[in-house]
């Protein structure tokens, strides 16, 4: 049996939303750039709370936001039920590597985000698709208490990310 993969190796590109018709397909909401990039992949790991298993894609197909999958041992609607809102990912070495300055969002987060003036605005916990473009969302501190900052990830903004060590340089103040 192959060892079970590391959280890192992973990239989580979608979830069950919910069973469909009564053959064990699924409906699955991708969390992808365009709808069908999922249909790309021909192993899929499913599941939560880290616990992952290897299902192949047997069939797949658009149906207006969401996908309708056939997955390999996922063969009736019994079994599609027990995996509604599981995720979906796939093997990070899957992936095509991102264009220069393009980055996969759970890339992102972790970061710890700082201004221009060195001072700390937190770290990024998750990126927000607006349809302009992406959102930063950032979980910080202001005078000892919690806050949140969105901050657009826009070229004007963000001036630089450093993945190596993990951090965001951003012209944002901490008032803002």
């Amino acid at each position: 049996m192959a060892p079970a993969p590391r959280p890192e190796d992973l990239v989580v590109m979608g979830r069950v939303a919910a069973p469909y018709a009564v053959n064990g397909w699924l409906k699955i909401q991708p969390f992808t750039e365009t709808v069908d990039s999922l249909l790309d992949y021909p192993e899929w790991r499913i599941g939560k709370n880290g616990q992952w298993r290897t299902c192949r894609l047997l069939e797949g197909k658009v149906h207006g936001q969401t996908l309708l999958v056939a997955l390999e041992g996922i063969g009736d609607r019994n079994i599609a039920e027990t995996v509604q809102g599981f995720e979906i990912a796939v093997a990070r070495a899957d992936l095509p590597p991102p264009a220069e300055d393009e980055y996969y969002w759970d890339q992102l987060t972790g970061l710890e985000v700082v201004n221009l003036q060195g001072e700390a605005l937190g770290h990024v916990v998750g990126v927000l698709e607006t349809g302009a473009h992406e959102v930063l969302k950032i979980q910080g501190e202001l005078d000892s208490k919690p806050v949140e900052r969105l901050i657009p990830f826009v070229g004007a903004l963000v001036k630089t990310v450093d993945l190596a060590a993990r951090r965001i340089v951003v012209d944002w103040g901490l008032d803002y």
